[in-house]
C-alpha cells in the first residue's frame, strides 16, 4: 500500500492506503477520493467551516460496511478544531472542518462523506439554514422537479430565498438562509407548516407523513432534518454509492434542464463545474428572518 503526501493550508497531510480502493466497481481509490475533495475545496469549505460535522466512515469501501462518528478520536492532531455540544446525559465532541487540510485528513480516514449541522458551533441551537429534503417513493425523479418547482414558487410568495442541490442520492435539497434568530423547535415548526401548506395544495402527489404506509405513492416532503444534532449532507459532498455521485449545488434555471438527475455528477464527471462560477450566487449570502414569512404564511 502506498503512502502519498499532500501540502495545503501550511501543513503535510499524509494520505495512508492512498491506492486503497473505496469504491471497488469503479476504481475509485481514496488517492483520487483526495485528489477530488482538494479540488472541491474552493466551493466546499464556505459550507463546512464553523459547523459539527458527522462522518461517514468506509475503512474497508462502499461495500464492505460503513459506520457514522461524532465523536473525535484522540488520536485525530490537534490542529483540526472541534466543537463539545451537548447531549442528553452528556456531551459530544464534534470534529469541524475549517480548512483544506482538515477536510483531506478526513479523506484519509475514509470518511466519503461529511454530513453538516444546520447550525454552527457558536449558537449550535439556532440554525441558519432550513432544509426541505424531497424524497420520491421510487425513482421517479419527474415528481421531484415538479415538487421543487412548487416548493420555490411558495417560497417565493413568503419572500424567502432558496437553494437547490441534488442529493447524490434519489431526490433534492431546498435550502433557506436564516439569521439564527429563530431556535430549531420554531424553524421545524415553520417548515412543517410550510410542507403542509405545499401538501394540502397538491394532496394527489405530496405528503408529510412520516409512516411510509400514509404515503400511498406521493412523494414526502421531510422537515426532520430541521432539528438540534441532526445533519445534512454537505454540499459537494460524495456519496457513497456506486458511481461516486456528488451532491452538487444547482441553478434554479438547471432544474428544467432535461437530462439533470440526482446523481447527475460524480467524481468522475464533475470534471470544470468545480472550476465555474456558484450556480448558487447571492441566494445563501444573507440569513432572513421568519418572523415575516410567518406572518405571510398565516395569510395564504
Amino acid at each position: 500500500m502506498t503512502t502519498t503526501d499532500i501540502h495545503v493550508s501550511g501543513r503535510t497531510v499524509e494520505i495512508k492506503r492512498a491506492d486503497k480502493e473505496l469504491f471497488p466497481d469503479d476504481g475509485i481509490t481514496k488517492a483520487d477520493l483526495a485528489d477530488y475533495y482538494r479540488r472541491a475545496g474552493r466551493g466546499m469549505l464556505p459550507h463546512l467551516r464553523g459547523r459539527p460535522l458527522m462522518l461517514e466512515r468506509h475503512p474497508d469501501g462502499i461495500g464492505e460496511g460503513r459506520f457514522m462518528q461524532k465523536d473525535t478520536p484522540d488520536y485525530f492532531p490537534e490542529w483540526i478544531h472541534r466543537a463539545e455540544l451537548p447531549k442528553e446525559g452528556g456531551t459530544v465532541t464534534y470534529p469541524v472542518c475549517d480548512d483544506l487540510a482538515t477536510l483531506l485528513y478526513l479523506v484519509d480516514q475514509a470518511c466519503i462523506t461529511p454530513h453538516r449541522w444546520l447550525s454552527k458551533a457558536d449558537r449550535p441551537d439556532h440554525p441558519d439554514r432550513l432544509v426541505f429534503d424531497l424524497d420520491p417513493p421510487g425513482e421517479d425523479f419527474e415528481a421531484v422537479r415538479r415538487a421543487a418547482a412548487r416548493l420555490h414558487e411558495l417560497l417565493d410568495e413568503l419572500d424567502l430565498p432558496a437553494a437547490l442541490m441534488t442529493t447524490g442520492s434519489r431526490g433534492l435539497h431546498v435550502l433557506v438562509p436564516l439569521d439564527r434568530r429563530a431556535p430549531f423547535d420554531d424553524v421545524r415548526a415553520f417548515a412543517r407548516d410550510v410542507a403542509d401548506r405545499l401538501a394540502g395544495r397538491h394532496p394527489e402527489e405530496l405528503t408529510t407523513a412520516a409512516r411510509k404506509q400514509a404515503r400511498q405513492g406521493r412523494l414526502y416532503l421531510d422537515v426532520q432534518r430541521n432539528a438540534y444534532a441532526q445533519t445534512a449532507v454537505a454540499p459537494y459532498a460524495v456519496r457513497a454509492l456506486p458511481g461516486a455521485p456528488i451532491a452538487a449545488p444547482l441553478s434554479w434555471s438547471e432544474l428544467d434542464d432535461p437530462d439533470l438527475a440526482p446523481q447527475r455528477w460524480t467524481v468522475a464527471t464533475i470534471g470544470d463545474r468545480l472550476e465555474s462560477d456558484d450556480p448558487w450566487g447571492e441566494e445563501l449570502r444573507r440569513g432572513r428572518s421568519l418572523t415575516a414569512a410567518r406572518r405571510r404564511l398565516e395569510k395564504l
